[in-house]
């Protein structure tokens, strides 16, 4: 203990001594520093009276030195003042030059303004700006479908009696006549050309909370478009935009009814991620705009918007899988616009190829066991179709259409587009092992 206090005391000694050397060290500086100040001064003055005698020459040497210091003090204030001066206006004007030169920067406008708030950044309003103005135009869609059990065995068993299935999606509303844009997916179920559509009521949900009948207008499943029609008005009509003038990059925002009717109106903000991005559904391979603004199920057919307020995608699908987060898809406006007035106008898209195969895709692996090659395998012809009338057989695979490699019945799809009513191209198939080519003149699809 005495030890530990011995310690601590010569700590204590110690630190004592280096605060007493540190102060004096810090006081000879202070006295080291005014000495010098004030030898320079006295040295000035002793050595200017040993070279002159005492009584009045020492005098007149006092009236020099202060006439001296008097002169050096103006002339180094005019001088220095005039120094500050013009270094001052040169700060100025190179400090006027840096804020022009920021602001220009900031913003989109040519024009340089000293006021902040007149600086314009991209995009024309903000994100609250475009929900007030165009939020209502995008509505929620209810269809709902009666399901008969009552010859289900299965369903009779665990007393499960006639009932009915729902699902709900987005719309946005395009004119004044109460037309309404939606993915053909969401309500597939209301096409007359569905078994079950006199089962199917659709509903329209308005952000009033008025709910609307509606009727199916027309659908295009290649698309994954469809129109459907309210009888409602003082509609909010939805500005459709120019997909073609979107870049890389662009702030977008999506609005629509995310999870169902519930929390209809959720607006998510993003980029686009990418466009022109090739995404196969189901045999149907489609150029759509790649976007990370969150969109989930009951976002399809809702709008994704531009931060001027227009419509510039139909939101559509996403990737949906674990360690995937932020890639959604929409169909570019530009080209749903003339499947939508075709869609009104016809009630169907004119002029769409058919083939008439039902077919299903060899992949690399089946056609390594097998020893054949990849491509679309023919198990069906329909009677009088384009297929049949080429003399396309049940088990051909076809490789080829128009000199491009098929692998899948998206591919087939996508080489359609290329082609209309009457072109004629050649297709290539294995049939028995062996390559055949054959000429198919392509028909309108039937209704």
């Amino acid at each position: 203990m005495d030890d530990n206090n011995n310690d601590n005391l010569n700590q204590n000694e110690n630190l004592n001594q280096n605060n007493n050397l540190n102060q004096n060290n810090n006081l000879n500086q202070n006295e080291n520093y005014t000495n010098d100040e004030y030898l320079n001064e006295d040295y000035m003055a002793e050595s200017f009276s040993e070279k002159s005698k005492p009584t009045k020459p020492k005098l007149g040497a006092f009236k020099l030195i202060a006439l001296l210091i008097i002169t050096s003090l103006f002339t180094s204030s005019i001088v220095g003042g005039s120094l500050y001066y013009k270094f001052k206006s040169e700060l100025d004007k190179q400090n006027e030059g840096s804020e022009e030169y920021s602001l220009t920067n900031s913003s989109n406008n040519s024009k340089t303004s000293t006021k902040a708030d007149n600086i314009n950044y991209s995009g024309s309003s903000t994100v609250s700006d475009i929900v007030k103005s165009v939020g209502s135009s995008i509505v929620g869609i209810k269809i709902s479908t009666k399901v008969d059990n009552s010859d289900n065995s299965l369903g009779r068993f665990f007393g499960m009696g006639d009932g009915s299935q729902a699902a709900e999606g987005s719309g946005i509303v395009i004119d004044d006549s109460g037309h309404i844009v939606t993915n053909y997916h969401v309500v597939s179920e209301a096409d007359p050309n569905n078994p079950n559509s006199k089962q199917t009521t659709l509903e329209v949900h308005l952000q009033d909370d008025k709910v609307v009948k509606a009727e199916f207008v027309g659908g295009d499943s290649d698309s994954d478009l469809a129109v459907i029609k309210i009888d409602a008005d003082n509609l909010n009509v939805a500005k459709l935009g120019d997909s073609e003038k979107l870049n890389v990059g662009d702030p977008v925002l999506a609005i629509g009814n995310p999870l169902g009717l519930d929390f209809a109106g959720t607006v998510t903000t993003g980029i686009v991620s990418a466009l022109d991005r090739s995404v196969e559904s189901g045999n149907v391979s489609q150029n759509l705009i790649q976007t990370d603004a969150a969109i989930n199920a009951g976002n399809s057919g809702g709008a994704l918007l531009s931060y001027t307020g227009e419509v510039i995608g139909i939101n559509s699908m996403k990737i949906s899988q674990t360690g995937v987060e932020g890639i959604g898809f929409a169909i570019p406006i530009n080209e749903a616009k003339p499947i939508i007035e075709q869609l009104i106008e016809f009630k169907k898209v004119k002029n769409k190829l058919m083939i008439g195969i039902s077919g299903q895709n060899v992949t690399e692996e089946f056609a390594n066991d097998y020893n054949t090659e990849i491509g679309v395998y023919v198990t069906g012809v329909s009677e009088g179709s384009a297929a049949n009338k080429a003399g396309l057989e049940k088990n051909d695979i076809i490789i080829e259409l128009g000199g491009e490699k098929i692998e899948t019945m998206a591919d087939i799809n996508t080489e359609k587009k290329k082609y209309k009513v009457g072109d004629t191209i050649k297709i290539k198939v294995i049939r028995d092992s062996k390559e055949k080519t054959l000429t198919l003149k392509f028909q309108e699809e039937e209704e």
